[in-house]
């Protein structure tokens, strides 16, 4: 190859400076916590205690983003405070135990682990993560959703902070001047701890009709997490007699929860607070909210094609929603593809353009999705009820709730939809005759099936069950040539092709085949026998370092 006299059209400019912009971290404490208030945030001597107690080796600590700067400290003092809890007990062992035979494990090493980063959300407990280590338990800080876990026993430290009660007291008496209005008083898990004292002081002021809240590890509770007064346990409508008072911002779904089953919230917002909702447009941004849930389900009925977003790996029963949501959806003639790609953003599902609609499984609060900027509407499981129901069947109370556990004990098939969706077959496999057609919905043709309109433009959907009209199609041309297919073959059809992946009806496969210009490298010249493929020469491309260029066309573009 023979040197170059001169530098090539891409090359870079000898003035050319690389600035490097300042990249934003976490924001830092202005001053460390004090190891007296460390250790009453972090409940440290709690932690501890605990760790003694079931005799916990391998602790997996999982913190928040915002907390991470004091994850060094926390560590340091619970195994400083757990060395010095051995020490003291170490003379008192040696002689109580003199004799016997004591496991080697009792006396094991405890290390502890930090997850820095979750797989899903914050609120949830990270139990992959805490595999990845072999941990055998794990201490989860910072505000939870306190969903029922699977694989390891979990511990949950709050992390107590501070707050003004005179504040909230003040806040409370201006907002409630009838000291007999029925008020339900609740807090953030990380303001919990102060309910009783402002309890105390409201009755001292002359209040007799406030409950305060206890935290419980209930997220299908009419208030999620939380008790509800007397009267409300036989009959939960008694609820909508009650108003509510929050300290502290609470998360939408909850706020879509509350909103849809009290009479009234009041938000008392701590310092801090980074929210831009006001408390005398909450009633009414809430009920927009609400508003723009149920448009959300009824632009989703019309949809042939949903996926499921499986958004956590450790909420209890999780297995057992995605099961069943897949068998609603295929009772209502739709196709169903599952996903799991880690955290949700808008750029990971477009990918996925045959999707028309997605339904999120995850925690209570992590499975409510409502963002502009997703292409597809999200829906959780509880939404996808509605919206897998007929127009004329369609009741909606205006109760809204984002936990998954209250469809699964209502179903039918909660204790063997495993077992019933392992042994399931594909639909054309089951079709023996016309009688047997017609007990399963699919006796009609496409045409004489009854109309789908989209609600939101009117217009006529031809294609809002795929899965039955195509298994209808598929089983006549099959009983009509009496031939057998293979898993990967295309079956010729009046108006198109049906595409088949492992032997079953697959839509999505036909989007792609018949939507999708692009479909890898070399998809875009067409090689047939008539036309033999065009060969080109390979030629040496450009080399060097790729930044700062100038092109000889546009001189001023870099």
């Amino acid at each position: 190859m023979p040197a170059l006299g001169e530098p090539p059209l891409l090359s870079t400019p000898a003035t050319h400076t690389f600035d490097i912009n300042e990249v934003s971290t976490i924001n830092q404490p202005s001053t460390p916590l004090g190891v007296e208030e460390l250790c009453v945030r972090y409940e440290i001597q709690r932690t501890i205690d605990e760790i003694k107690r079931r005799r916990w080796k391998r602790i997996a600590l999982q913190f928040p983003d915002d907390m991470l700067a004091d994850a060094p400290a926390v560590l340091d003092t619970l195994a400083r405070a757990l060395h010095e809890s051995r020490s003291e007990n170490d003379a008192t062992v040696d002689q109580s135990v003199a004799g016997l035979a004591i496991s080697s494990r009792e006396y094991d090493p405890v290390r502890f682990y930090v997850l820095g980063d979750t797989s899903y959300g914050a609120c949830c407990v990270d139990e992959v993560a805490a595999e990845h280590v072999d941990a055998d338990s794990v201490v989860h800080y910072g505000r939870t959703c306190l969903s029922p876990t699977v694989r390891l026993p979990v511990l949950f430290i709050f992390t107590n902070k501070p707050l003004s009660i005179a504040n909230v007291v003040e806040d409370f008496k201006i907002k409630y001047p009838n000291q007999n209005q029925k008020v339900i008083l609740m807090a953030d898990v990380a303001y919990s701890s102060h309910l009783a004292s402002i309890d105390e002081k409201l009755k001292t002021e002359g209040y007799a009709a406030i409950y305060r809240t206890e935290v419980i590890h209930d997220p299908s509770s009419p208030i999620p997490n939380r008790t509800i007064p007397q009267n409300a346990l036989t009959n939960h409508e008694d609820i909508r007699d009650w108003q509510l008072f929050h300290i502290s911002d609470p998360p939408k779904s909850l706020l879509l929860t509350l909103f849809s089953r009290v009479a009234d919230i009041h938000i008392h917002r701590v310092a801090g607070s980074q929210t831009g909702t006001s408390h005398d447009t909450l009633p009414t941004s809430s009920t927009l909210a609400l508003r723009r849930r149920y448009a959300v389900i009824t632009s989703v009925s019309s949809v042939p094609i949903i996926g499921i977003l499986v958004n956590t790996l450790s909420v209890r029963n999780y297995l057992h929603i995605v099961e069943l949501v897949k068998s609603r959806i295929a009772e209502a003639g739709k196709k169903s593809y599952t996903f799991v790609v880690g955290k949700v953003n808008a750029a990971k599902v477009a990918n996925f353009s045959e999707i028309g609609a997605w339904v999120v499984v995850g925690c209570w609060e992590s499975s409510l999705i409502d963002g502009k900027e997703f292409w597809k509407p999200m829906l959780t499981p509880f939404e996808l009820e509605f919206s897998l129901q007929k127009d004329n069947e369609r009741v909606w109370t205006g109760e809204w709730r984002g936990d998954f556990q209250n469809l699964l004990d209502q179903s039918q098939k909660y204790s063997s939809i495993v077992e019933e969706e392992a042994r399931r077959k594909p639909i054309f496999d089951s079709l023996e005759g016309d009688d047997n057609m017609e007990s399963n919905g699919l006796g009609s043709d496409e045409e004489s099936l009854p109309p789908e309109f989209d609600l939101r433009t009117g217009r006529y959907v031809s294609k809002a069950k795929p899965m039955k009209s195509s298994a209808t199609s598929f089983f006549k041309e099959v009983t009509s040539t009496g031939q057998g297919i293979s898993s990967g073959s295309l079956i010729k059809r009046e108006n198109g092709d049906l595409a088949l992946i492992g032997g079953e009806i697959s839509p999505g496969a036909e989007y792609l085949q018949s939507k999708r210009t692009w479909k890898g490298l070399g998809s875009d010249f067409e090689v047939s026998d008539d036309k033999p493929e065009k060969t080109v020469t390979i030629e040496e491309g450009r080399s060097g370092i790729a930044r700062g260029y100038t092109h000889a066309h546009q001189p001023n573009r870099r």
